[in-house]
């Protein structure tokens, strides 16, 4: 069974920011990491699901030239919706994942502190639709705490060997600390091309 949807709402219940996204340095040195670790400078449609009140959202913005971001907890869209309020290429919505997937494709995809809330079934849903949304040579970003903790059913450690099992996607980084795991995967071309890195689009290799 995902993390129940009760869970949520009561941590928002008590808090605009649960997490004091806004306030730690970890939180802000992990979104820095985040966008550094971005192959590419500069995406045409990005995807950020479980945006929270929107610290990393805006730093994705600045990246993008057009960003969907959503949560399923509607105060926490609606906070993160205000905070980019001034980022015209920022769309926010609530949205149930995996059930609420959005039409369209994207060229990235930002997965943070998100999967760990899944049961095996949807994660295997959400991760498909991933898949299938994300355009050849595409960026798939995912970042996770690395820690038990309740209301999370996996750590980054448990999940790094069911990424690396997806279909069509290829570990592009992949960065280790002791509290959180980011990784980078591109998704694979129609005859199994890997994207190129970032030196191999300036032809530096």
């Amino acid at each position: 069974m995902s993390t129940p949807a009760s869970y949520f709402e009561t941590m928002y219940e008590h808090s605009a920011d649960p997490w004091h996204l806004a306030e730690r340095w970890y939180e802000r040195r992990k979104y820095d990491l985040t966008v550094a670790a971005l192959p590419r400078p500069r995406y045409r449609s990005a995807f950020e699901p479980a945006c929270s009140v929107g610290e990393l959202t805006l730093r994705l913005a600045e990246r993008c030239d057009a960003l969907l971001a959503c949560d399923r907890v509607p105060s926490a869209a609606a906070t993160a919706a205000q905070r980019t309020a001034e980022c015209s290429n920022v769309t926010v919505e609530h949205r149930v994942l995996p059930e609420q997937w959005p039409d369209g494709t994207f060229d990235l995809i930002v997965l943070s502190e998100l999967l760990y809330y899944f049961d095996p079934a949807a994660l295997d849903l959400l991760l498909r639709h991933s898949v299938r949304a994300l355009e050849p040579g595409g960026t798939l970003i995912t970042v996770h705490w690395n820690h038990p903790a309740d209301g999370h059913l996996a750590t980054g450690d448990d999940l790094a060997p069911v990424l690396a099992r997806v279909p069509g996607l290829t570990l592009t980084a992949d960065h280790r600390e002791d509290d959180f795991v980011l990784q980078t995967f591109g998704r694979l071309g129609p005859d199994g091309a890997r994207p190129p890195s970032p030196a191999g689009r300036e032809g530096l290799t």
